[in-house]
C-alpha cells in the first residue's frame, strides 16, 4: 500500500479518545432504540469536533453544522423517540448552509420513515431519497452518500440486521470517499459522511 493510500485509510478510521474504534461486525440483531440512536449521534458529533484539524478548509462549517444539530437534540425532552432525535438533527443541521445539507435532509427523511425503533428498512427508506436530496450528484457529500444508500437498499433486500446494514453502508461510503483523494487527502466532507456511517456500527 503506498503512502497516499495509507493516509486515506488513517483519515477514514474512527477514533475515540485517540484510539481506533472498530465496527461491530453485524453481531447485534436488535433494531436501534432511542438510547442507541443518541449514542450514534453523540459519537459522530464528538468525532467531528475532536478531529476538526483533519477537515481542512471546511472544518468550521462542519463543526458549526453538528453543533447546531446538537442544540436541537439537547432540547428534546427525556424519552424522545428515535424519529424525534433524527428530526432534531435535521432541523439543526438544516440551519447551516453548507456541504452537509444532503445529509441533513437524509436525517429528515429518516425521521419520517421511523415509527418506532430503527431497523434496516427505515434506513433504506430514507436512503431512497439521497440521490435526489440536492443538486450536484458529483459533490463530495453525495460521492459518499449515494454508495451508502445503495448498500442500505441491498441490505434491506437481503433482510440483514441494522448493524450489518450500517457496516455495508460504511464500507460503501468509505469507498466513495477514497474516490475523492487528492494529493493524499480524502475530501473532508466525504470523510465526514464515512465517519457518520461507521459511528452507527459501534452503538
Amino acid at each position: 500500500m503506498d503512502a497516499r493510500a495509507r493516509t486515506a485509510e488513517d483519515l477514514l478510521q474512527v477514533l475515540h479518545d485517540g484510539r481506533p474504534v472498530r465496527p461491530v461486525r453485524g453481531t447485534r440483531a436488535a433494531d436501534l432504540d432511542a438510547r442507541r440512536v443518541l449514542a450514534w449521534w453523540g459519537g459522530f458529533r464528538d468525532q467531528v469536533v475532536a478531529r476538526r484539524g483533519e477537515l481542512d478548509g471546511v472544518a468550521a462549517t462542519l463543526v458549526e453544522t453538528v453543533l447546531a444539530a446538537d442544540e436541537e437534540v439537547e432540547a428534546l425532552p427525556p424519552g424522545s423517540a428515535p424519529a424525534e432525535v433524527f428530526g432534531a438533527v435535521a432541523r439543526g443541521a438544516g440551519r447551516v448552509q453548507g456541504p452537509l445539507q444532503p445529509l441533513a435532509r437524509w436525517f429528515g427523511e429518516l425521521a419520517q420513515a421511523c415509527s418506532g425503533d430503527v431497523g434496516t428498512r427505515e434506513l433504506a427508506l430514507a436512503a431512497e431519497h439521497v440521490g435526489t436530496a440536492g443538486a450536484g450528484g458529483g459533490t463530495p457529500v453525495l460521492r459518499a452518500m449515494e454508495p451508502a444508500a445503495r448498500a442500505l437498499a441491498g441490505a434491506d433486500a437481503a433482510g440483514v440486521p441494522v448493524v450489518t446494514a450500517l457496516n455495508a453502508a460504511y464500507r460503501a461510503a468509505a469507498d466513495g470517499a477514497r474516490g475523492t483523494v487528492h494529493e493524499g487527502s480524502v475530501d473532508p466532507v466525504a470523510l465526514t459522511v464515512a465517519w457518520f456511517f461507521e459511528r452507527g456500527t459501534v452503538v
